[in-house]
């Protein structure tokens, strides 16, 4: 049988990454970074990439048969892109959109909370190097499963908790890490995470891609997503990358 139980590591991030978090956000409006910063963020970013949009079609990254994939939206992409992004045996991640109705969306279509789609990662991984069940253990440490639609600042259906499984056994997996998170008393409200099947994926628009590495200087990336990736780096350091 799956073993499940919520590792004392999580535990610890949790209680210090969140409680961190919070600080933050109000350090944050100090340095300009409002409700809503990752949109003032983003204007001149869009302003220099004019004409990139995601595909007519979703998309599916290049198939390796030594590869496995998983799809999370724990918030916004560029942080968790990143979180994932330094894990061992995880060899591409993409930011897009996944689980709304509406064909080929932009990002301000999927900020307006209109297209029904949340702002998602798509990971390819080895799984002899890191399995899915390690992989769940890392999204509920690096998030807030409670809050339903808002990940700190970041407010809206685009921001949900979800797990987009791909096949019967992820599901089956994701539901068994749900109840475990659950069960480990790591949180006092009751999670909202939603587990549904992956539809109508898009990669999002290129200048979204390794947005943290390519814009470290960034208020968002400066005041929210290093910090974050500061904890996490130091709270799973054995499944880090040599």
């Amino acid at each position: 049988m799956l073993n499940m139980s919520f590792p004392s590591s999580a535990i610890f991030l949790l209680l210090c990454l969140f409680g961190s978090c919070s600080q933050g956000q109000s350090g944050d409006r100090d340095s300009g970074m409002t409700e809503g910063g990752k949109d003032q963020t983003l204007s001149t970013t869009m302003d220099q990439s004019k004409g990139q949009s995601p595909q007519d079609s979703p998309q599916s990254p290049a198939q390796d048969a030594n590869l496995a994939e998983a799809t999370f939206g724990n918030g916004c992409f560029w942080c968790t892109e990143a979180v994932f992004l330094a894990l061992n045996g995880v060899e591409e991640v993409i930011s897009g959109y996944s689980g709304g109705h509406v064909k080929n969306p932009a990002y301000r279509e999927v900020t307006s909370g209109r297209t029904g789609h949340a702002e998602a990662v798509r990971i390819r991984f080895r799984p002899e190097l890191i399995s899915y069940a390690e992989l769940l253990e890392v999204f509920w440490a690096t998030h807030d499963p409670t809050t339903l639609n808002r990940q700190g600042n970041d407010v809206g259906t685009q921001y949900r908790s979800v797990i987009f499984y791909h096949d019967e056994e992820q599901e089956r997996i994701a539901r068994i890490s749900k109840e475990a998170a659950s069960e480990s008393g790591a949180w006092k409200d009751p999670i909202v995470t939603e587990i549904s099947p992956l539809i109508n994926w898009y990669p999002a628009e290129d200048y979204h891609q390794n947005y943290f590495a390519n814009n470290p200087d960034q208020p968002y990336c400066a005041y929210l997503i290093r910090p974050k990736m500061e904890k996490f780096r130091k709270a799973f350091a054995d499944k880090l990358k040599p």
